[in-house]
């Protein structure tokens, strides 16, 4: 049963606010997947924060209409499954590795703010490391020259202790 236009307007509405604060728009197809799949990878998307939903291609391109994800309208042929995140890997994170074990599920290709990608781009952006593990490789390579000027300085007085337990050592063998 189809939509009537005030349920369409709705779903229009819904996914311009979405597309309104996303950073990557994933989109795939999902020809014979079957409905205990999709459900499985509609949970998987919820735990990384992803929007997945399968929409009419015309509601969509209505929705990106005017925004930076203009340019996927050309990739919306099929019928396709759409995840729409706010963090730029994790939507194409979740797909990728769905995919990986589900070959009904295609990926067709994506897009970040007025850039679209390739079926590549979609892999290469999924293979990228998380914020949070880019965040605590920064960290880490922030507080490596510290750590090492603190074990520098901690060397000092430790040679000094050595040097004093070497030489009490010496005089009691004597």
């Amino acid at each position: 049963m189809g939509l009537n236009l005030e349920e369409k307007k709705a779903v229009v509405a819904e996914v311009s606010a979405q597309v309104a604060g996303a950073q990557a728009i994933i989109v795939a197809e999902y020809r014979g997947l079957e409905v205990g799949n999709i459900t499985t990878l509609r949970a998987q998307a919820r735990k990384q924060g992803v929007y997945l939903r399968v929409l009419k291609n015309t509601l969509v391109r209505r929705a990106v209409a005017g925004t930076s994800f203009e340019g996927l309208t050309g990739q919306m042929v099929g019928p396709l499954i759409y995840g729409i995140s706010t963090d730029p890997v994790s939507a194409a994170k979740v797909l990728h590795e769905f995919a990986k074990s589900n070959d009904k599920l295609v990926i067709k290709g994506g897009a970040m703010p007025n850039y679209v990608m390739d079926v590549s781009g979609v892999k290469a952006l999924a293979t990228m490391p998380s914020r949070e593990e880019l965040l605590s490789k920064l960290l880490g390579t922030m507080q490596a020259p510290i750590a090492q000027f603190v074990r520098t300085l901690n060397e000092v007085p430790t040679k000094f202790v050595r040097g004093l337990a070497a030489v009490r050592d010496q005089k009691q063998a004597a």
